[in-house]
């Protein structure tokens, strides 16, 4: 009987152990993979504040927010028992709520409120904050949930 690549594979991941989720990892490529993303798009694009906001604002904010749902989701090792019952979508859209609803409010703040109420003034960065931290903060949870999921079911069955 001759092996196909999909019993092989199977074989293979079966055999395998779990992956391990490793925050720093995490934190790493949050910061990493925007920064190139969109640090290349302003450069190809003539775009240098696009450039700067790559490796500042966009990487910096996908990074910070890959740190906090990390370290809450790991939490030692051990999840809380909910995060690995419910369906992985579930508990990746309220993440994504709670995180884009965090980093849209600090946006608009960061836009809106310090100009006129410090010696910040105005500035166009200011302005792509409304827009950069939640989509950061969007992406940063989405990746993190769903690879902290796929580790945690694999070694923590519900």
């Amino acid at each position: 009987m001759t092996a196909t690549k999909e019993t092989v594979g199977r074989r293979r991941a079966a055999t395998r152990p779990p992956r391990r989720f490793v925050l720093w990892r995490e934190v790493l490529t949050a910061y990493a993979a925007p920064a190139l993303m969109a640090g290349t798009a302003g450069i190809l694009t003539g775009q240098p504040d696009l450039a700067v906001a790559a490796v500042t604002s966009i990487a910096g904010t996908s990074a910070v927010v890959a740190l906090l749902i990390g370290a809450w989701l790991h939490r030692g090792g051990r999840p809380r028992r909910w995060t690995v019952a419910v369906p992985r979508i579930v508990l990746t859209a309220v993440l994504l709520v709670a995180a884009v609803g965090a980093a849209g409010l600090l946006g608009w703040f960061s836009a809106q409120w310090l100009p006129s109420h410090t010696a910040i003034p105005g500035a166009a960065w200011l302005d792509r904050l409304r827009i950069d931290l939640p989509v950061s903060a969007a992406l940063a949870t989405t990746i993190v949930s769903l690879r902290w999921r796929s580790t945690a079911t694999a070694t923590h069955q519900p």
